[in-house]
């Protein structure tokens, strides 16, 4: 498959690419990726998944755009993308991401994200579906927020997991809290701000210029809090950044509530893609959030 890429990439930068290395790199638990080069100082990041995904790495595609052009946050920027027999491939410039992460960085992390989320849209959602890690994520626009977040987060998480075998307790006080869901929400009607989606310390890395770059997006709009929510899930962002952000742009205080909620949607869907390990930590989520409303 490899011609076929080397090709397509020559296609897409009118410039012909001929490859001489290629190393295996880090590229999470969903993906394969791989750094190529061809010896002239021209180098790419690749992810490959099954041809059956190819629609994920179109939407992992437009959605480095969308950030990108926010003129906010860097991102890797995709080259092409395609499927070559029965594997699919998405093509990214390469970014060095061995700069140093001190507080200086995490600084311009806050200051970079509050300005992304200040980009917004008419509507909760976005244009395509897309994926969390490979979970289908819907984003089919709504101008209401928590009716959003009912249906096509947390709503269709608690529905895959039903489907895999998680019933019973799980179920039962899946249902009360979403049901209970609005007395999170009073006095919240947030804009729908553009996120990253998957914001993990695993999706954020420092460039050789110091510059903070996020990839592996999951994007749409909604809350920021969802955003900032996700970073406190993994840790690996310091004060600095929560700092630098609320100086920006200070959150409402009811997201010390949220963020369990918000987060809640990825434990779920860790528990949906890899198993029984997140059954517990999904269960104590829940069960505070019951206790709170």
């Amino acid at each position: 498959m490899w011609p076929q890429i080397c090709e397509h990439i020559s296609t897409a930068t009118y410039s012909p690419f001929e490859l001489r290395t290629r190393l295996p790199a880090a590229g999470g638990c969903i993906n394969s990726a791989h750094i190529i080069e061809d010896g002239h100082g021209r180098k790419y990041f690749i992810k490959l998944n099954d041809a059956i995904l190819a629609t994920m790495f179109e939407a992992e595609a437009a959605g480095l755009r969308e950030i990108a052009q926010t003129n906010t946050l860097l991102t890797p920027e995709p080259v092409c993308h395609g499927t070559v027999g029965d594997t699919a491939y998405l093509v990214l410039t390469y970014l060095d991401l061995r700069g140093r992460n001190d507080n200086a960085t995490q600084e311009r992390l806050g200051q970079q994200l509050a300005a992304m989320h200040r980009v917004t849209a008419p509507c909760h959602g976005w244009r395509i579906d897309n994926t969390i890690g490979s979970t289908p994520q819907i984003n089919i626009p709504n101008h209401d927020w928590l009716t959003f977040w009912r249906e096509h987060r947390l709503g269709l998480q608690f529905e895959l997991a039903a489907r895999n075998g998680y019933h019973g307790t799980l179920q039962h006080k899946g249902e009360r809290l979403l049901a209970a869901m609005n007395t999170f929400f009073a006095g919240h009607t947030p804009a729908p701000s553009l996120l990253h989606g998957d914001l993990w310390s695993g999706n954020y890395g420092v460039d050789t210029n110091g510059n903070p770059v996020i990839f592996d997006p999951a994007i749409y709009y909604g809350d920021r809090e969802t955003d900032l929510a996700m970073t406190e899930l993994f840790g690996g962002f310091t004060a600095r950044f929560y700092q630098a952000y609320n100086e920006a742009w200070p959150l409402d205080s009811g997201h010390l509530v949220r963020k369990n909620l918000y987060n809640l949607y990825h434990v779920l869907n860790h528990l949906n893609l890899f198993g029984g390990s997140y059954l517990s930590q999904a269960m104590g989520m829940i069960d505070t959030l019951l206790a709170e409303k």
